[in-house]
């Protein structure tokens, strides 16, 4: 199947994707249902999903199990917390810092989101990458600190520093936030994102602004204002 052309992306995607993310928390279906979709398509563009083995890292919530088996794949979700919905039901329970799977056992690595919340990204950077058969695609987007979403749910005080934003979270909650940095969310960088798949024994397919309109991917080249405009940055690399 092939996709539309990525003039597509454009500006009204946009607006779709951040108007499914404000409702998050009051309707999650929707929120995950519409970036599953998204996900597709922009895998769409690099591989076909049908027959292949795809293993989401960090797994994702039920919608993208199903997303990804209506696309015909078989989708292997791997997370270290066992309750995950999708991992509860037919998945793998791990540590991205060492995944339980042979070197080149899958066709496509699928990480969502996943990338700010480990202490060491380029280690598990280096195992998507492991895993992944010669001619493999490894898909990896995450956010990162400076974003205007850096923060997660203490965002944008987060701009104002990171244990500012979890006491001012947990003085207006009572409760602290989930995502705390330093030990459940950590401070990535665009930087750092581009760094690795430069030094990676893959060729880069995609390196951009993942929500943003494609005419936004020039972004990622401008150090110091790319950390604070491309919100979540979006790698695709075709492992050699």
């Amino acid at each position: 199947m092939t996709s539309p052309p990525a003039a597509h992306r454009g500006i009204r995607r946009s607006v779709r994707l951040f108007a499914a993310f404000l409702v998050e928390q009051t309707d999650p279906h929707r929120f995950y249902s519409e970036l599953a979709a998204d996900s597709i398509d922009l895998l769409r563009e690099h591989t076909d999903l049908r027959g292949r083995t795809v293993l989401d890292v960090g797994a994702g919530p039920s919608e993208f199990a199903q997303a990804f088996h209506d696309e015909g794949a078989r989708y292997l979700p791997l997370d270290h917390d066992a309750t995950v919905a999708s991992v509860r039901e037919q998945g793998v329970v791990g540590d991205a810092r060492q995944l339980p799977l042979a070197d080149g056992s899958v066709d496509v690595v699928f990480s969502s989101n996943m990338w700010e919340h480990v202490p060491d990204p380029e280690a598990v950077a280096d195992e998507l990458l492991r895993v992944t058969r010669p001619g493999g695609i490894v898909f990896l987007s995450y956010t990162n600190w400076l974003s205007p979403w850096g923060g997660h749910e203490t965002s944008p005080w987060h701009w104002l520093g990171g244990q500012r934003a979890m006491r001012r979270y947990e003085r207006k909650h009572g409760h602290p936030p989930k995502n705390r940095v330093g030990e459940t969310l950590h401070r990535v960088s665009v930087r750092q994102g581009l760094e690795w798949s430069r030094s990676a024994d893959a060729d880069v397919l995609a390196a951009r602004p993942r929500y943003l309109p494609d005419w936004c991917a020039p972004i990622v080249r401008l150090p110091g204002i790319r950390e604070v405009v491309t919100w979540n940055l979006l790698l695709v690399l075709r492992r050699r």
